[in-house]
């Protein structure tokens, strides 16, 4: 297959809010009050949570069908912990990004302990959000 491309189009709309259109779809990013914002819809670092639990959701079922049993449902919580002085400028000591991030799937199926190993070690290999949070993907940010 030949390679996709994903491409989005962001408008600021206040110095914390952004209006998003990926394809036809319009997505609010906004930070909480205590960060600046009006607290009116997930900030950046959630929406990575949120893109790694739908990508996560995608393929367990994707490989659950392969594998040959059936994913009743899903139940995926994920947290990361973030330092937030770099983004205030405050400190270059950590990193901007999530220090670790901690995903607990539970899935709803009948398959045994076994093959949920194997289930898990795929979907975790398999996830392009995963690849992209755990491995380094050159990014090029230019002046338009």
């Amino acid at each position: 297959m030949a390679d996709l491309k994903f491409k989005i189009s962001a408008q600021s709309e206040t110095a914390a809010r952004t209006k998003v259109q990926a394809r036809n779809f319009e997505i609010i990013v906004d930070e909480p009050q205590e960060l600046g914002g009006t607290n009116q819809a997930a900030n950046p670092v959630e929406y990575v949570l949120a893109a790694f639990s739908g990508c996560l959701n995608v393929m367990g079922h994707l490989i659950a069908n392969e594998m040959g049993f059936e994913l009743r449902g899903l139940k995926i919580d994920i947290e990361g912990t973030l330092n937030p002085d770099k983004l205030f400028g405050k400190s270059n000591d950590e990193r901007a990004g999530y220090k670790e991030i901690t995903v607990s799937m539970q899935p709803d199926c009948d398959a045994d302990e076994d093959t949920l190993k194997k289930w898990l070690h795929e979907v975790e290999a398999r996830c392009p959000v995963s690849d992209n949070i755990q491995n380094t993907t050159p990014v090029k940010v230019v002046l338009a």
